[in-house]
């Protein structure tokens, strides 16, 4: 048997330790892919026709063309004003209450049509992700439109980010309350979605080895990946489970944990550290726990990074034809609250205004490619 709470008392005195967590986010793979009634949803009309109209007065007030590469935000920042969204709003603000803040943490709603333009699936996915919550950089580029591609790039270089690669991405959270994805191709194979709930991960530990469940929630080093704000170590330092006002909350990329152990003033992994990460990746994987999804050319979805991780498995393009996801990092109002300590990566803990990847001087801008 190994290590038991008191032998690490020592070093958790002053952590605030979570409870054994329950309620709709504690879920296991299995059961919840069984479930499909719960967490995948089907486009109607009425919100197609709504989004259609309102995906094109934002193409049209971008004058895309040729020369133009990016769509205007101008009609985004009003919505209530700007468009007619009555049946699109009522049923994301369902989602958002019912399976992203209170539920399983994730859904999947269907049906975004295959022969709309990539301007028109662009512009709408945008105006999803905006009835959701605030649109959030997600590069020192200010990309709030995301483009997932294989862009020739390796992981190894510590300036690359993995989504820019065909590698798997491994269980991980985003730097943001909320990430969508919208499947505009597929991969010739591999490439699928695969979530984790992280309150069943913390569970798992700490039935089993509580010592290391607590050890992560002390602080590690957490590589910036080169996109440092101003006045910022290349670096921040962060636990990986956070207990604050009645929430456990994850915050993970083990690449970029173990990729700040190259800047000598982190702070060094311990053995212990290390056995932690390994076990916390090792339940992550475990398929008693997980589940893989397909996401099919016009599924998005929606995935609260607080509550699940989620992965990508690597994948093999088709020669002239690769995947490509679009993405989004959303704050959304009714989000939950978050520790202070989350201002080292998010910037603010205000909700509904952080989270996001911030340079100064640099605008939002959501570009239609790579």
């Amino acid at each position: 048997m190994g290590p038991t709470l008191a032998d690490s008392k020592a070093t958790t005195d002053l952590v605030n330790i979570p409870p054994r967590q329950t309620g709709p986010n504690v879920w296991y793979g299995p059961q919840v892919a069984s479930q499909e009634s719960t967490w995948l949803f089907i486009l109607t009309a009425q919100e197609l026709a709504e989004l259609e109209v309102a995906a094109d007065r934002i193409v049209e007030d971008s004058a895309v063309s040729s020369s133009s590469s990016t769509l205007s935000l101008r009609l985004l920042s009003s919505l209530d004003n700007n468009f007619n969204l009555k049946n699109l709003r009522a049923r994301i603000d369902s989602l958002v209450a019912n399976n992203l803040n209170s539920g399983l943490g994730f859904f999947v709603w269907r049906g975004i049509p295959n022969e709309w333009s990539h301007a028109r699936k662009c512009a709408a996915f945008l105006l999803i992700g905006k009835c959701i919550g605030n649109l959030r950089q997600q590069n020192g580029k200010g990309h709030v439109l995301g483009h997932v591609k294989d862009l020739g790039l390796d992981s190894s270089d510590p300036n690359v980010r993995v989504y820019q690669t065909r590698e798997r991405q491994t269980f991980h959270t985003d730097s943001s309350d909320v990430v969508g994805l919208l499947c505009l191709r597929t991969a010739a194979s591999g490439g699928h979605s695969s979530l984790v709930s992280s309150a069943t991960v913390f569970n798992e530990m700490l039935a089993t080895r509580p010592d290391l469940a607590h050890r992560l929630l002390l602080p590690m080093a957490k590589d910036r990946r080169g996109e440092i704000p101003s006045g910022c170590l290349p670096y921040f330092n962060i636990p990986v489970f956070h207990w604050y006002e009645g929430h456990l909350s994850a915050i993970y990329q083990r690449q970029y944990i173990d990729s700040a152990q190259r800047f000598p003033t982190a702070k060094r992994l311990t053995k212990e550290d290390v056995e932690a990460l390994d076990l916390f990746d090792s339940l992550c994987d475990d398929e008693r726990l997980n589940f893989t999804m397909v996401l099919a050319p016009g599924d998005l979805q929606f995935c609260n990074n607080h509550a699940l991780l989620h992965d990508r498995t690597a994948f093999v393009d088709h020669p002239d034809d690769k995947r490509h996801l679009l993405r989004v990092w959303v704050a959304p109002e009714g989000a939950r609250p978050l520790p202070p300590v989350y201002a080292e990566r998010y910037s603010s803990i205000k909700v509904g205004d952080r989270g996001g990847v911030y340079v100064p001087g640099v605008e939002p801008v959501a570009p239609l490619h790579p």
